[in-house]
């Protein structure tokens, strides 16, 4: 199977890893800290691979799974070397206190991530309804997905489905806003009405 870069070390990074790789796929980590990059991956899976920070990720799939703070900044810094690669955000551009977005009105982290992404490069908004030690769990989970391209979304569906989650389209990248909204209101629920964090949103079709 294919690699999928991830860019960030931390526990969405390694529970998404974890689950591309028991997928199949080649997981590539990739982080300022080479160190902590090669730990992610030992951690993975014993095919896990390490890329240059900076340099083209070997992925077509690149997971931005680093803090909101400093997603755009990461973007920014690839330039052209993310040129064609379909970037999926999985940041929940949250305040420090957790009871509000950082957003600029009328705007979403994803798609302040895509203005400073390449022109063939395509941001696709999922993962972050997901609460990492959730994901990690294994089990078969809803995850929404929004985006601009058609072909993107596409491949980002196939991809969560291969990882055993149900892939559910809510639209176009200005539907962001909604599922970063979604994500502060499971933060808040988690906090308040559930009381634990042990909580996944799941949509029933009748």
């Amino acid at each position: 199977m294919s690699t999928i870069s991830i860019i960030g070390t931390g526990g969405m990074a390694g529970a998404i890893g974890g689950r591309t790789a028991k997928a199949g796929y080649t997981v590539e980590v990739i982080s300022r800290d080479p160190a902590k990059a090669r730990a992610l991956a030992d951690k993975v899976a014993a095919g896990a691979t390490t890329g240059t920070y900076g340099a083209a990720p070997a992925g077509d799939i690149v997971i931005l799974a680093v803090p909101y703070s400093s997603a755009a900044a990461v973007v920014a810094e690839y330039g052209d070397a993310l040129d064609g690669k379909v970037i999926i955000d999985i940041t929940n551009p949250v305040a420090p206190d957790l009871s509000s977005l950082v957003t600029p009105h009328g705007s979403s982290g994803a798609q302040e991530i895509a203005k400073v992404a390449p022109a063939g490069a395509h941001v696709v908004k999922a993962f972050n309804t997901i609460f990492g030690h959730v994901l990690a769990k294994g089990e078969r989970l809803d995850a929404f997905i929004a985006a601009d391209d058609a072909e993107a979304k596409a491949r980002v569906s196939t991809f969560i489905e291969i990882l055993g989650l149900r892939p559910l389209d809510v639209g176009g990248l200005q539907m962001a806003q909604t599922l970063e909204a979604l994500g502060l209101m499971m933060i808040g629920l988690a906090k308040n009405g559930a009381g634990t964090w042990d909580i996944a949103m799941k949509l029933d079709i009748g």
